[in-house]
């Protein structure tokens, strides 16, 4: 695994995608730090850049990874490895690089404008969508033979997640605002890694205040213990379900 690993990692280089990828994200936290000295204002602007550009770089760059490397993938099932070790190496080295690219992008800045301290958690958030979807787009790559398809497939997941899913939850807030929200929402919440690392994140800088009772409320019930606990829990789920989908659909299916 060390050496298919090492290969991947190689070709992820080649590509010079993460490159770029690391580039923009240090010229963005650069330039927000110099906009403005007080670190916790850059977190939120850089935070709503996060929630964005990371998914979607993430998810459409590992689908597209998938299918570059297919030729390689079935010249390693020709040979006596594991379906279930070849898939990880692939995982590993794409989540690894996106994932590094994305600490280096924002903590590099950080550290030299003096904000390390306040990008620690955003950095934590970060690591997991990027976990997250790497995930959904090996899963949207294991969805369909067709490069194109699987393409559409994860941009469709982005869309949902980052665009969709808050219109609902707007939604089910304006339908329903003569009852208790609190619980539905978090529960609502959790069902969406972007929303929940929104939360979790906002609350880390102490801005629960700008969303008034269920703020307080989410403030309660995430400063806590039992909250971080939940919070770091649904964070991993959503890194490892459709991770093991998308594992178990490679094992099984005729490539």
């Amino acid at each position: 695994m060390t050496q298919m690993l090492k290969y991947v990692l190689q070709d992820v280089i080649r590509a010079r995608f993460v490159l770029f990828y690391w580039l923009f994200i240090v010229a963005v936290t650069t330039l927000l730090f110099q906009l403005d000295s007080d670190p916790a204002k850059v977190v939120v602007s850089l935070l709503n850049v996060i929630l964005l550009v990371v998914p979607l770089v993430c998810i459409v760059f590992t689908t597209i990874h998938f299918f570059n490397s297919y030729e390689f993938i079935l010249l390693l099932m020709a040979q006596p490895i594991a379906r279930k070790t070849v898939f990880l190496s692939q995982y590993i080295g794409v989540a690894s690089s996106l994932a590094l690219a994305f600490l280096a992008g924002v903590g590099l800045p950080a550290i030299a404008f003096g904000g390390a301290a306040k990008v620690l958690s955003i950095l934590g958030i970060g690591l997991f969508i990027t976990f997250t979807f790497v995930s959904l787009g090996f899963l949207a790559a294991s969805l369909s033979r067709d490069k194109a398809k699987a393409i559409g497939i994860a941009l469709l997941f982005w869309i949902y997640f980052a665009l969709i899913y808050d219109g609902l939850i707007l939604w089910v807030v304006y339908a329903f605002n003569d009852y208790p929200l609190e619980i539905p929402t978090l529960i609502l919440t959790s069902l969406n890694p972007l929303d929940l690392g929104r939360i979790v994140m906002l609350l880390s800088i102490d801005v629960s205040a700008l969303m008034g009772y269920t703020g307080a409320f989410f403030k309660e019930f995430f400063g806590n213990l039992t909250g971080e606990i939940f919070s770091l829990a649904m964070l991993s789920v959503w890194v490892l379900w459709p991770l093991w989908v998308a594992l178990h659909r490679f094992k099984h299916n005729d490539l």
